[in-house]
């Protein structure tokens, strides 16, 4: 089997040490071996592949069986044939133990970041354990534990979901793999058995983190009591380091075991089944959960316009969605998406290396190296964390007052240079035999991603903090223009950021572009893909920090609404109770001030995170577009006008990319907006504010979280549809047409995701600091400002953060929908491509129509203008939709006078 990237043939996956030297005899291989029908396909198969293979490795002695099973294991005639097609499922790796590091095999040093995995895992668990046994009173943990129940009846639903979709991605794995690629069932069994793992990898990870934030956030609650400040900020970071800690480490340590102990035979098809099952449960984890945190969110926050209540007023049964959409979104979407995004990244450069470097030793030295140095990083992150708990512990552990972002802030810039130190270092003692003209230049290359990862935090804070100007400039707005202003505000703090954010960004690539250039030409093809590639990957070298501190935000926002909910301010001779048992002196007012005031740090820090992952999917997705250009022009030989905006498809996709872009934030929304309607309708109906009433039932807690996870779905469901069919669509429509449209969404998908992402963090921080700032809760600008958060609530949270899946989801399946395209058009099929685009098309149409006229809200105030189109979703059995036309405002001091009425009535 020969394969090109940009020219460059690769021998028989097998043995990769044992090829022609000549290349331009590689090239003469006859009329059955030409650059477009043998070599350019199997190309971009590889290319497909390469976001699947770093995430297989967990079952790596399994993998072993099943592929002796699989007659693919070694002594079960296992050499691939040589025209065996099917990309990376069919590629193997050089011998790792060629590379020697002053004298000690390279196989030596993967052992050696297993081992640090081991210990990264164990670091997790043990703090997840001793978090489980720091102390919280009943009233707390009943909350806690509701919350985590109501989570969990979310998460089996989504597995449910995600086997359904996993059964359709099974179907297309079996019609490529074995009637269109010819592999045997074994390996099409082991692609299939992969793709569960990795989904059930994803799957898992996000229940780890929310059954850790969920024991964090009644710990926290109940660490205020005292009011001072330290524990209060101790305990979700502890709980954040344990989910970034044991999401890495595993990430990692399933790559080095299918490196170090999985046939080289098998480890292609190790790797596209666990990248497939992976992207397909990042993608559905992530929208579904941004649709149902803010479905939640906002029925929640109406309220307190509406009825004039606190937020987390235990009577609204809307609270307990808020805080279950506050893991499903904020906890679940992260730590699928990150556990994603680290496979991603890392594969993209490892097949990379594999096309792209001509001698089989340093093919090896580059392949430990780059897993030696992510090694590195883990002990950069845990170093951080522990030197930058003992300087928060000796400063601030018996202050009265704490800068709540200082430490986060801290602990990202002290990672951010431990790394840096590291990478260095460890880029030395591997690839300093190669010459400072190596080892260096990759060396600053990472370093560039790296300080990316620290820069950008910073700047997401000018734009978000509680404490800039812009956050303030939106809480001044809102003082003489309400809501109106306060949108506008919001609005241009999401202009800026996008400016800023994205110079940045195209600063350091630049700068990594200029490094490679210069002396990488001589090692590898096209360095400045390398260089691109590796720019992602010095994003998430500060990876378990980063999970970190997103994951912090959830567990503050949780533990405010546990201390209200918990109402443990009213349980008779609660003060006396906790003076005898415990010695605490509770100061109720301020520990409610120090919750609210952390929560802002929380929503700060959210919002920092999601630049990064956003970033690196696009850094990722412009590896892989350059990498496919490679191909399909024969190392930029021939086909090179295609690329020009002379050439009308691909102008044309440049176009197309902005508008799907655009529609997708609009569908998201969508979703949000219809869920929102219908958890208001329920709430208004349940909502029982009398005077003897103390909290919602159950029960209708548990109805408001079915409401949100059925629109969820609903959302989600039509969403994929629409994109999926849209990359074959467009796939199948011209090569280059699709080039142009991965380019486009990846540039559009970036500024949209962070203006989004900025302009709600904006929105939300303005609500807090006339919260808590100015105390002015049930003030006309308390009212304004919570218009604003609950406008850029499906910004930040919903469509922002699944932009990130889309895109990668989009590269992924999209470079096997062209070798699909290409290959069937060289032999003779074109009519049968179009006409496919043309179906393909038409069924992404019909779905973008059913994301709005499928999701319209019913019982809205304008409905009687309507001309009998679609009505949308039927309201949920056994509960009525609300009035038409029926102002909210002017219901309020009805329903609080006759809610028990209404109650009976709704339950009927």
């Amino acid at each position: 089997m020969h394969s090109a990237l940009g020219g460059r043939h690769v021998a028989d996956p097998v043995h990769l040490s044992h090829r022609p030297s000549d290349s331009r005899n590689r090239r003469r291989r006859g009329p059955r071996h030409s650059l477009l029908a043998r070599t350019r396909l199997p190309v971009l198969r590889r290319l497909l592949a390469r976001p699947c293979r770093r995430a297989a490795g967990a079952a790596g002695a399994a993998v072993a069986v099943c592929a002796a099973a699989a007659g693919c294991a070694p002594g079960a005639g296992g050499r691939p044939d040589e025209d065996l097609g099917g990309g990376e499922a069919s590629l193997a790796l050089p011998d790792l133990s060629a590379a020697r590091v002053g004298g000690v095999d390279g196989r030596v040093l993967l052992a050696v970041g297993v081992v640090i995995c081991l210990v990264g895992l164990g670091f997790g668990l043990v703090t997840f354990l001793q978090m489980r046994r720091l102390p919280a009173h009943r009233s707390m943990l009943e909350v806690a534990e509701l919350i985590y129940s109501t989570c969990q009846a979310y998460l089996v639903r989504q597995g449910r979901f995600l086997l359904i979709l996993w059964v359709f991605i099974t179907a297309v794995i079996v019609l490529y793999y074995k009637a269109l690629v010819g592999f045997g069932w074994g390996r099409v069994g082991i692609v299939i058995a992969f793709s569960l793992l990795g989904m059930a990898g994803s799957y898992l990870v996000a229940w780890f983190g929310i059954r850790v934030n969920t024991f964090a956030n009644a710990r926290t609650a109940y660490a205020a009591l005292p009011g001072m400040p330290y524990p209060v900020h101790r305990i979700p970071l502890r709980s954040g380091m344990s989910i970034g800690m044991v999401l890495i480490s595993l990430e990692l340590l399933m790559m080095l075991i299918i490196l170090l102990l999985v046939p080289a035979q098998v480890a292609g098809a190790c790797f596209i089944g666990f990248a497939i099952g992976e992207s397909l449960g990042a993608s559905a984890l992530r929208i579904a959960g941004g649709i149902f945190t803010k479905i939640a969110d906002i029925g929640a926050d109406l309220m307190k316009i509406v009825f004039k209540i606190d937020e987390d007023d235990p009577r609204n049964p809307g609270v307990i969605a808020d805080c279950t959409g506050d893991n499903a979104g904020d906890s679940v979407g992260p730590s699928a998406d990150g556990f994603e995004t680290y496979g991603v990244t890392g594969v993209a450069l490892v097949t990379f290396v594999l096309l792209a470097v001509d001698d089989p030793g340093l093919q090896a030295t580059l392949l430990v190296w780059l897993f030696s140095v992510r090694a590195a990083m883990i002990v950069a992150a845990w170093a951080a964390y522990a030197l930058n708990s003992a300087w928060t512990r000796h400063r601030y552990a018996r202050a009265e007052r704490m800068n709540f972002e200082m430490p986060l802030s801290t602990l990202v810039w002290l990672t951010s240079v431990l790394c840096i130190a590291l990478t260095y270092l460890t880029t030395w003692v591997v690839l300093g035999a190669y010459g400072p003209g190596l080892w260096l230049r990759l060396a600053t290359i990472v370093t560039c991603g790296t300080a990316a990862g620290a820069l950008i935090p910073e700047l997401v804070k000018v734009f978000t903090s509680t404490r800039s100007r812009h956050v303030r400039e939106t809480v001044k707005s809102s003082r003489q223009g309400g809501a109106s202003l306060n949108i506008l505000s919001g609005v241009v703090a999401g202009n800026f950021s996008a400016y800023w954010l994205g110079m940045t960004v195209v600063g350091l690539m630049t700068a990594a572009y200029l490094l490679g250039s210069h002396g990488l030409a001589q090692h590898m093809l096209a360095p400045s893909v390398f260089s691109f590639g590796l720019v992602a990957f010095g994003f998430l070298g500060t990876g378990p920090v980063t999970i970190a501190v997103d994951s912090y935000g959830p567990v503050t926002d949780n533990a405010q609404s546990v201390y209200e909910l918990s109402r443990i301010e009213r349980i008779d001779g609660i003060d006396d109770a906790l003076r005898a048992e415990t010695g605490i002196e509770p100061r109720w007012e301020r520990a409610k001030l120090l919750l609210e005031d952390n929560d802002g740090a929380g929503n700060t820090f959210k919002a920092t995170a999601k630049p990064v992952l956003i970033g690196t999917a696009v850094v990722g997705a412009t590896t892989m577009i350059f990498s496919i250009i490679i191909g399909l022009t024969d190392h930029l030989t021939t086909g090179i006008d295609r690329l020009s905006l002379l050439h009308a498809p691909f102008l044309l996709g440049l176009v197309t990319g902005g508008a799907v872009v655009f529609w997708f934030s609009g569908a998201s929304i969508q979703a949000v907006t219809t869920g929102a309607n219908r958890a208001v309708s329920f709430i208004r109906g349940s909502i029982h504010l009398d005077s003897d009433a103390e909290r919602a039932s159950v029960e209708d807690s548990r109805r408001v979280v079915e409401i949100c996870t059925q629109y969820a779905q609903q959302g989600m469901l039509t969403i994929f549809l629409a994109v999926f069919f849209a990359t074959l669509a467009f796939a199948f429509a011209e090569p280059y047409f699709f080039i142009g449209y991965l380019v486009s969404i990846a540039v559009f998908g970036l500024y949209q995701a962070i203006y989004m992402a900025n302009a709600g963090g904006a929105w939300d921080n303005a609500k807090k600091v006339v919260e808590v700032d100015l105390h002015m809760k049930g003030t006309a600008l308390h009212d304004a400002s919570v218009v604003g958060d609950t406008v850029g609530d499906p910004f930040k949270d919903t469509s922002s953060v699944a932009l990130n899946p889309i895109i990668k989801f989009t590269t992924l399946f999209g470079l096997l929908a062209v070798e699909l395209a290409v290959s069937l058009t060289e032999q003779g099929a074109g009519r049968l491509v179009t006409g496919l685009s043309v179906v393909f098309l038409l069924l992404s149409v019909f779905f973008v129509h059913r994301s709005f006229y499928a999701m319209r809200t019913t019982g809205a105030a304008g409905e009687e203008l309507d001309s009998g189109e679609d009505e949308g979703p039927e309201p949920d059995e056994g509960h009525e939709a609300p009035p038409r036309g029926q102002d909210l405002r002017a219901r309020s001091t009805e329903h609080v006078a006759g809610s028990g009425a209404r109650r009976e009535r709704a339950r009927a």
